[in-house]
């Protein structure tokens, strides 16, 4: 094994990585905390900061996906079977829909149930749905089952990159720790 990893993720798509990962764990946590709340002040309070990151990993996400269509990722190590490449990319891909299914069901859900959302507390965005309580809870449900089914392939996602790292003992974790050298990236 190489003290540095041969094929690595550029410093950007690292960053955004790291910021959006450290968002879409925050807004689980979040979101499981103000699930649990009743209705209250203290709920009215912090669920503008839950769509805040929402919305704030949707325009990420939309970011990172940008940039992973004009900088592939690396290539998966020889060493791992076909069947687990397709795992891999099969993984990723469900993360990229939900990364972006997750903030479009909790703004449909908020659209239908008639709570505007407004980014920062600046910036209104628009109502996707008309009022429809029927319909909020329907979305209600799905934008939960979304973030349980984010949570699992997070889980997973993690748990592979820790056996590629301890038992496989290749470079599948650290080239996403470690920025590539040389000019800008």
């Amino acid at each position: 094994m190489s003290a540095w990893p041969s094929a690595h993720y550029t410093r950007t798509a690292i960053a955004l990585h790291w910021i959006g990962a450290a968002l879409i764990l925050t807004n689980l946590a979040f979101g499981l905390y103000l699930a649990g709340l009743p209705l209250s002040p203290a709920k009215l309070h912090y669920l503008p900061w839950h769509k805040w990151i929402g919305v704030t990993v949707l325009l990420l996400s939309a970011g990172r996906l940008a940039w992973r269509l004009g900088h592939p990722a690396p290539a998966l190590p020889a060493s791992m079977g076909e069947a687990e490449q397709r795992l891999a990319k099969l993984s990723h891909v469900l993360l990229y829909v939900l990364f972006f299914a997750s903030p479009l069901t909790g703004w449909l859900f908020s659209s239908a149930a008639g709570i505007k959302t407004v980014y920062l507390g600046l910036l209104p965005l628009p109502d996707l749905l008309p009022r429809d309580k029927a319909v909020a809870q329907l979305l209600r449900d799905a934008h939960q089952w979304i973030n349980y089914s984010m949570a699992a392939v997070i889980a997973v996602h993690v748990a592979a990159a820790l056996k590629h790292h301890f038992h496989d003992r290749d470079d599948v974790l650290r080239r996403m720790l470690v920025p590539r050298q040389g000019p800008a990236s």
